[in-house]
C-alpha cells in the first residue's frame, strides 16, 4: 500500500552538529541559517564514543566504512546541540537523526527530550535506532545483544513517563513504580522517527513510530519496498499508514540530479528534502 504522494516539499538540514570544530557561533549560525532560509528541520547525529578502531561495519555505506572513522570531526551530544539551537530559533524544527536510544536511560533521556520540547514550544523530533557500532556498546557496559528489545522497552518507558501524571512501568529492561517526572513534553508526547533500513526496522515504524528513517544505503525501489511493507504491516494492526512520515537522505549533490530523485521519490509518496553537512548528502522528509 503506498503512501498517497503529497505536492508539498519540506527542506531541512541533516547531521547538523557533526563539522571540524565544534562552537557555540558556528552552531547558533547553521541554525539560525536554516531557519531564515526556511527549512523545516534541523537533524543532529549521534554517536557517543567513536572507538580508535573497530570491526563492526557500517551499513550505510558500500564499502562498510564510516565516513568519520579516524577522523578529527566533532561531533556533540545531539541534545544539548539542538537545545543550543533552541535557544536562537523559533521555527525550525528540532530533530535527533539518530539517537542511539539502547545507549541512554530511558528516565534521563525522557527527562531531556521533554525539556528540550517545552523550552522550544513543541518543536522536537526524536529519532531513534538501536544502533550497529558493536564496540561502542561495550565501551559504555551495554548488551550489543538484544538491543532491539532494549529500544521498544525503553521507548516505552519513555511514553510513559510522557504522558502519564504517575507512571508505573514494568517490562523487560526498565522497572519503576508511580515516579513523577516533569516538565511533560508540550502535547505530552513527541513525534518519533524510527531509523533503519532493515524489515524489522520498518516493522518497528508501523508498529510504534510516528515516522521512519531508512537511511541512505536503499535506493528509490528499496524505499519503495520498505514502504509497501508498512502498510501491509499497518493493514494488520488497523493503522492508516499516511500517519506515518518517512526520512531519507541520498549522497548527490548536483541540483539537476537531486530535483530528479526528489521527483522520484514525491512519485512513492515522499515530500521533502534536507541537506547533509558532513558528508554532504540529502535527506527526504515524507
Amino acid at each position: 500500500m503506498p503512501h498517497t504522494p503529497s505536492p508539498a516539499t519540506k527542506f531541512g538540514l541533516f547531521s547538523a552538529n557533526i563539522g571540524p570544530r565544534c562552537g557555540g557561533q558556528s552552531a547558533a549560525a547553521t541554525a539560525v541559517l536554516a531557519e531564515e532560509l526556511g527549512l523545516e528541520s534541523v537533524w543532529a547525529v549521534e554517536h557517543i564514543v567513536v572507538p580508535a578502531s573497530f570491526h563492526s561495519r557500517y551499513p550505510y555505506a558500500e564499502s562498510g566504512r564510516a565516513p568519520f572513522a579516524g577522523s578529527d570531526i566533532d561531533m556533540p551530544d545531539p541534545l544539548l546541540w539542538l537545545a543550543y539551537a533552541a535557544a536562537v530559533t523559533t521555527r525550525v524544527n528540532l530533530a535527533t537523526g539518530v539517537t542511539v536510544l539502547p545507549l541512554r536511560n530511558p528516565l534521563v533521556a525522557a527527562k531531556q527530550i521533554a525539556t528540550l520540547d517545552a523550552l522550544s514550544a513543541g518543536r522536537v523530533i526524536l529519532g531513534v535506532g538501536v544502533g550497529w557500532l558493536a564496540e561502542e556498546f561495550e565501551a559504555l557496559g551495554v548488551p550489543f545483544a538484544g538491543r532491539g528489545r532494549r529500544h521498544d522497552d525503553y521507548l516505552d518507558a519513555m511514553r510513559q513517563l510522557w504522558s502519564q501524571d504517575v507512571a508505573t512501568v514494568h517490562n523487560g529492561h526498565v522497572d519503576f513504580d508511580r515516579v513523577l517526572s516533569l516538565p511533560k513534553p508540550l502535547r505530552r508526547s513527541v513525534p518519533v522517527v524510527i531509523g533503519g533500513s532493515s524489515l524489522r526496522a520498518a516493522t518497528r515504524a508501523a508498529r510504534t513510530g510516528d515516522g521512519y528513517f531508512p537511511d541512505g544505503d536503499l535506493d528509490v525501489a528499496g524505499i519503495q519496498h520498505r514502504l509497501a511493507y508498512i502498510g501491509e504491516e499497518c493493514a494488520a494492526i488497523g493503522r492508516d499508514p499516511p500517519v506515518i512520515e518517512v526520512t531519507v537522505y541520498t549522497g548527490l549533490t548536483d541540483p539537476d540530479a537531486l530535483s530528479a530523485h526528489i521527483e522520484e521519490l514525491q512519485a512513492i509518496g515522499s515530500r521533502g528534502c534536507c541537506w547533509n553537512t558532513f558528508p554532504t548528502t540529502s535527506c527526504v522528509t515524507s
